[in-house]
């Protein structure tokens, strides 16, 4: 194997590493976001868990973070919340950050 193949194969190796963290941290961030949006729409403990959960799911229909906004203003307008675009896209940049800093950490 050459110097080069090596190097790719190095390249390959970390590449698929950096996607595997990606999609661990959008999933903790989905369930972290989901029981957050839960308390603010007034979910049970058990409801807040199923919720979390359809919030992961949510995010495997397409690829970005526009399924999860939209699940997320959807529900709130259901329930006459009043949560701004701002609010709702700084929250979960905020939970993506803590979600890959605990991953990194071994968390």
């Amino acid at each position: 194997m050459s110097t080069f193949d090596k190097r790719e194969d190095g390249f390959e190796a970390k590449f698929a590493h950096e996607e595997s963290l990606k999609f661990k941290a959008h999933a903790r961030r989905n369930r972290a976001l989901g029981l957050w949006a839960a308390q603010k729409l007034g979910l049970s403990a058990e409801e807040a868990t199923t919720y979390a959960q359809s919030l992961i799911e949510a995010d495997l229909g397409e690829a970005g973070d526009e399924d999860v906004y939209a699940k997320l203003k959807a529900d709130f307008e259901a329930k006459g919340l009043d949560i701004s675009e701002h609010r709702i896209r700084r929250t979960m940049e905020d939970l993506l950050a803590e979600s890959l800093e605990a991953i990194k950490a071994g968390g």
